[in-house]
C-alpha cells in the first residue's frame, strides 16, 4: 500500500493488539461508539477509504453516501445483515466479510452448549456447590445418540455436523434446497425438521428473512423432549414463544449465545433453570480473532492491488 497509508474506520470491538497489528497497514480510527463514530465522520469523512463493522452494526445507505472516497465495507465476521449491500453495488463500492474466520470457534461453542443444556452441567455446578449429591437429582439424558437438526448446513454447520458425529449423533438439515454432496438427511421444511429431531441448532444469517422463523409452531413440533440451541442471531427466535415453551416444558431447554435486544438479556429468560446463556462470544477466540484480522488485511491487499477479493460479498 502506498503512504500515507489509507484512513480506517473500525465501529466493531477489536482488541488493542488486533489495531496496532491493523495499524502498520492503515491509519485506523477506532469508533466503538456512535458518538466516536459520529465525531470521525465530522472530521474525517472525505479521507476514510474502508470501514469495518459487524453484521449486527451493518453500515446503511445514509452512512455510505457520507464518505465520498469509501472503496470497501468489511464485515469481521460472517454476517452482514445491515450493511446495505444494494446500495454499496450502486455507488460501486466492495463489500467483503470475514467466512469461515470462526467457524470452527463456533462449532465448538455449540457443542459445548448442546451438552451443557442436555447435561444440565450449569444447574449441576450451582447445585453441588450447595452440597446436593446425585441421588437427589433426575438423571441427565445423552447426549450421544440424540438426532440433531441444523437449521442452516453452512460452513459453521457443516462443522457442527463433523463434530455431532463423534457423538454418534443422527444429523438432519433444513436448507432453502439440498447440499450438493451432502450425506446428511434432507428436510424440505423446517417444521418437518423440528419434528423429526432432538436438538434443534439455528445456524442461519440474520435479517428480515428470518426473523422469527423460530416461532412457537416450529417448537411445538420439537416437542417436550426437545432443545433448541442459537448460535446464529437473536432475531432467528421469537424470544416470547421460546420463553413460553421453557416456562411450560413443552421444549425440555435451550441454548443461547444470541438473543433479541442485545447486550441486554430479555428479563423472561433470566431466572429460568431450563436455559444456558452466553453472550455472544461463540466466534471469538484468539486463534478465530486473529484469522479474522488476518483475512481483512488479505482482503485489503487485493483490494489496493485491484485484485479480486477473497470473501467477496459484492
Amino acid at each position: 500500500m502506498s503512504s500515507p497509508k489509507p484512513l480506517l474506520i473500525i465501529m466493531n470491538p477489536v482488541t488493542q493488539s488486533d489495531r496496532d497489528q491493523i495499524a502498520r497497514h492503515f491509519e485506523v480510527i477506532f469508533t466503538p461508539t456512535p458518538e466516536q463514530y459520529a465525531q470521525a465522520i465530522a472530521d474525517h469523512a472525505s479521507r476514510v477509504e474502508v470501514v469495518m463493522t459487524i453484521g449486527a452494526i451493518g453500515l446503511t445507505a445514509e452512512q455510505m453516501d457520507a464518505l465520498p472516497n469509501l472503496k470497501l465495507v468489511y464485515s469481521m465476521g460472517a454476517g452482514y445483515e445491515k450493511i446495505d449491500l444494494d446500495h454499496a453495488r450502486q455507488r460501486g463500492i466492495k463489500v467483503a466479510n470475514g467466512a469461515g474466520t470462526n467457524d470452527s470457534c463456533v462449532a465448538d461453542h455449540a457443542m459445548g452448549l448442546m451438552i451443557a443444556v442436555i447435561r444440565g452441567i450449569p444447574r449441576l455446578d450451582q447445585l453441588t456447590r450447595q452440597g446436593v449429591w446425585r441421588t437427589q437429582l433426575p438423571l441427565p439424558p445423552n447426549v450421544s445418540g440424540k438426532k440433531l437438526g441444523i437449521v442452516g448446513l453452512g460452513g459453521i454447520g457443516e462443522k457442527v455436523a463433523l463434530r455431532a458425529q463423534a457423538f454418534e449423533m443422527q444429523i438432519g438439515y433444513h436448507n432453502r434446497r439440498p447440499r450438493t454432496g451432502s450425506a446428511h438427511r434432507y428436510f424440505s421444511t423446517l417444521e418437518e425438521l423440528a419434528q423429526w429431531s432432538d436438538v434443534l441448532l439455528v445456524a442461519i444469517p440474520g435479517g428480515d428473512a428470518t426473523f422469527h422463523l423460530i416461532d412457537a409452531g416450529v417448537l411445538s413440533r420439537l416437542g417436550a423432549n426437545g432443545y433448541l440451541i442459537n448460535i446464529a442471531r437473536g432475531s432467528v427466535v421469537d424470544t416470547a414463544a421460546l420463553e413460553c415453551a421453557l416456562r411450560e416444558q413443552t421444549i425440555a431447554g435451550a441454548a443461547l449465545d444470541v438473543y433479541e435486544g442485545e447486550p441486554q438479556l430479555p428479563v423472561g429468560l433470566a431466572d429460568l433453570h431450563n436455559v444456558v446463556l452466553t453472550p455472544h462470544v461463540a466466534g471469538w477466540s484468539p486463534e478465530a480473532m486473529q484469522a479474522m484480522v488476518q483475512m481483512f488485511l488479505d482482503n485489503t491487499e487485493r483490494l489496493y492491488a485491484d485484485e479480486p477479493l477473497l470473501t467477496p460479498l459484492c
